[in-house]
């Protein structure tokens, strides 16, 4: 699985890359054939708290998975994101069975 992250009007720590990566070794628990995950950040130009942006585009045999979560914070837009993704997953799993 390969994992490519980018963010984008900030420069990211190692800290949140970890975390990243954590979570995303999380979702491939749940299915082994996830050949790449996208992780895109970036910081939204907005009056209200909520301008973290997390997107995951998960490169999946056959259709891809694109989640795309806000929130105050990237830690929790990337968990929530990352949450989401492992239902959707489950779900298409149990299609396939």
């Amino acid at each position: 699985m390969n994992i490519i992250f980018q963010s984008i009007n900030f420069k990211a720590d190692i800290k949140l890359k970890d975390f990243t990566k954590k979570k995303i070794k999380k979702i491939n628990l749940f299915y082994n054939k996830i050949i790449s995950v996208f992780v895109l950040t970036k910081v939204e130009n907005s009056s209200n708290k909520i301008n973290k942006y997390a997107e995951l585009k998960i490169g999946i045999p056959g259709n891809s998975i694109i989640v795309k979560k806000r929130s105050r914070s990237f830690e929790e837009a990337i968990k929530i994101a990352s949450e989401s993704a492992q239902r959707i997953i489950k779900k298409r799993k149990e299609k396939i069975r």
